[in-house]
């Protein structure tokens, strides 16, 4: 049998949808951050590389870049991680509205699972939020944060 649901269904149905369009809004907006961090990463480790490729490095100064480059790896996996993990989240939230929508005006039985994709999108969310911190403090620490000497 088919189900006509009426408008006042089909709003209800949006209402509830909208809410965790909110969170999307958050996560794409983490996911802009993270990937202007990648791109530093990589523009970072191409310029350590070519310099040791064409030996423009001054004498004792290659160990430091290679030790550079193996940092710079490590806050790239991390920061795909993160990416990994927000375009997850990202794909649970949709699959919440969806099913949020056609619960409400398809009489489809799917609460329980909405609430299983919404309660997965947040944990991946916050696990992209500690990996986030994780390459951010890797990256401050190894600033040396030299201090001018006095006047």
């Amino acid at each position: 049998m088919f189900y006509a649901p009426d408008f006042a269904t089909v709003s209800h149905g949006i209402q509830l949808a909208i809410a965790p369009v909110f969170l999307l809004t958050a996560v794409s907006g983490m996911i802009a951050a993270v990937v202007g961090r990648l791109g530093r990463i990589i523009d970072r480790a191409r310029d350590l590389e070519s310099r040791l490729e064409t030996g423009a490095v001054a004498p004792g100064k290659a160990e430091a870049m290679y030790h550079e480059l193996r940092e710079l790896r490590q806050r790239g996996r991390l920061v795909n991680g993160c990416i990994g993990l927000l375009t997850l989240c990202s794909m649970l939230i949709g699959l919440t509205i969806i099913l949020l929508f056609l619960g409400e005006t398809a009489a489809l039985q799917s609460l329980k699972i909405a609430s299983l994709c919404f309660l997965g999108g947040v944990l991946c969310f916050l696990l992209a939020l500690l990996c986030f911190l994780a390459e951010t403090l890797r990256a401050t620490h190894v600033l040396k944060f030299a201090e001018a000497p006095p006047k």
